[in-house]
């Protein structure tokens, strides 16, 4: 009776988080959603932007090609801030290239990492420019203006000039504003025909960012593409395969909202100042080669600005920049639980001031938080360690009534007063808590290029002398050997080779993959919760779960 409570019980629980996904799904509002492909052939019609744009120019296959060719002709003029190295084209106007001082490159510590890439290692630029004929677009030519190229001590701001001339005599003024301390460019355009339409866009590769870094354990990995919020629909990813397949569904018009480009650790956005209409489109414009953009109208003025963000995500910092920015720091659907773990890890980082300790510190504090049940489990495995020797003597006696064989069992456990899923419960409640710690750890980049103790100079990074997996694989063994053996011959064989063969492919998963971070978090985690010992529980729980399925049915 009582195992059918508590298999009630996580049928009610898990029914709770489905009802509650399915509650924020059904009051989203979709009727505005649309296809990729709507955008670009169109303008929006809301908030006075009209349709009479001649559009973007069309990039076609071959386009990066096409761009170096130009660039190689072009000037490039090299801008340095205190936190920026920035390398803008006068062929375009565009940024080509953006190394961010404050963050080291992934293999090579001595370079600061690169976002905006001119083709090393991605095509990644910042795009911008008007809409209609005769208008200056990032394939034109401009003139660099400006003569300052450095944010000198003492100046707040760096302004940086391009200028288009039209055939009509007039000309048309681009200006990059480099802040201080900020991760924030503004850009504006002037001297553009009122009614005319500006756009600014991010031409990527579909590549993941950081190569095989990028890529996370047990199939999961972090999200490289586009991304649009709106105060009406809120966060929503796009795919690269989805914008290839016209299959990609975000918000295209609104009044509010920006467009980020995201990758791990780093964002670049858009960020238009809320009010003013605007369109968002995404589209693929050659082989593995995207532009996601949003399009805005010219002022009466003839002025058209924007803030683009390019850095870090910084939770905090991100919060105060946008509504809904922070989004971009994706903790997956278990958001609810990650989020305020970040919180209590940047407090114990606060007091700590380092990262790994502050890891630990709350790996501890959540154990402990846990204790009760992890009591609660032990308890419930030393008695079954107990009553091991009677059923096995039951399974000598019944061995051939299988279900006189359940029935004793299950006396036997009543009386006893064992519940043989008690020692699974409490794993089954901390599972989603690490879970969400592990993608926090995994999202957040200060642990990047941050030093721990001795020779751990990167928590993001894994161990080079593989001393963490080593301590991973001890504990392992310690806790596997501190539980009790099935009482089934057969499962317990089963048991210790899936121990072996587990346990070499964990090593070698820890050894060659896994950051110091998530070893740290590893070594404190219930034995249930690892990823390198999955394969074993399921087994062992498939058994389990098969064979009280069967007593409960049974009459």
């Amino acid at each position: 009776m009582d195992n059918r409570r508590l298999v009630l019980l996580l049928v009610f629980s898990f029914s709770l988080v489905m009802l509650w996904d399915g509650w924020q799904k059904h009051f989203q509002p979709k009727n505005s959603l649309a296809t990729v492909a709507a955008p670009v052939g169109g303008l929006p019609s809301q908030g006075g932007v009209s349709a009479s744009y001649t559009g973007i120019p069309s990039p076609v296959t071959g386009l990066a090609a096409t761009a170096d060719k130009g660039v190689a002709k072009a000037e490039i003029i090299k801008v340095e801030t205190d936190l920026f190295l920035a390398e803008i084209s006068s062929q375009g106007g565009d940024i080509v290239r953006l190394e961010l001082k404050n963050h080291r490159d992934t293999k090579d510590k001595k370079r600061a990492f690169v976002l905006f890439d001119d083709g090393d290692q991605h095509f990644y630029r910042a795009q911008s420019g008007a809409i209609g004929e005769g208008l200056p677009n990032h394939r034109s030519m401009w003139r660099v203006t400006s003569e300052s190229r450095f944010l000198k001590e003492g100046d707040s701001t760096l302004s940086v000039q391009l200028v288009a001339d039209l055939a009509s005599g007039k000309e048309v003024v681009k200006t990059y504003i480099f802040h201080r301390g900020s991760y924030q460019i503004d850009i504006r355009h002037e001297g553009l025909p009122a009614g005319a339409f500006a756009y600014y866009q991010f031409t990527r590769d579909g590549k993941p960012a950081e190569g095989k870094s990028n890529s996370m354990m047990m199939g999961a990995s972090t999200f490289t593409g586009p991304a649009v919020f709106t105060e009406a629909e809120k966060f929503q990813k796009v795919s690269f395969s989805d914008i290839t397949k016209n299959k990609a569904k975000f918000a295209t018009k609104a009044d509010n909202g920006w467009l980020a480009m995201v990758q791990h650790y780093f964002v670049a956005a858009w960020l238009p100042t809320a009010g003013i209409a605007r369109e968002f489109y995404m589209r693929t414009i050659g082989d593995n080669l995207y532009s996601a953009g949003v399009i805005l109208p010219v002022g009466a003025d003839g002025k058209s600005s924007v803030s683009l963000y390019a850095g870090p995500q910084e939770l905090e910092n991100l919060k105060g920049i946008a509504p809904g920015f922070d989004l971009v720091v994706d903790y997956g659907w278990l958001t609810v639980i990650a989020a305020p773990l970040f919180w209590v890890l940047g407090v114990i980082h606060k007091l700590t001031g380092n990262w790994g300790w502050a890891i630990i510190l709350l790996t501890v504090l959540i154990k402990l938080v846990f204790f009760p049940l992890s009591a609660a489990s032990y308890k419930s495995m030393a008695k079954m360690r107990l009553v091991t020797p009677k059923l096995a003597k039951l399974k000598e006696t019944y061995g051939d009534d299988k279900m006189r064989l359940n029935q004793e069992m299950m006396a036997l456990y009543k009386k006893e007063n064992i519940n043989p899923l008690g020692g699974c419960l409490p794993i089954l409640i901390q599972i989603p808590v690490f879970i969400s710690l592990y993608w926090v750890l995994q999202g957040t980049v200060e642990m990047r290029n941050a030093p721990w103790i001795g020779w751990i100079k990167d928590l993001s990074a894994q161990d080079p002398y593989y001393v963490l997996p080593l301590l991973m694989g001890v504990t392992m063994f310690i806790q596997t050997k501190l539980n009790p053996a099935p009482p089934d011959p057969l499962q317990a064989k089963v048991l210790r080779n899936a121990i072996k063969r587990q346990g070499r492919e964990a090593f070698r998963l820890l050894a060659n993959e896994l950051p110091p971070c998530d070893v740290v978090l590893r070594v404190n985690r219930p034995l249930g919760n690892r990823g390198s010992s999955k394969h074993l529980f399921r087994k062992g729980w498939r058994s389990l779960i098969d064979d009280l399925l069967k007593r409960l049915v049974t009459p």
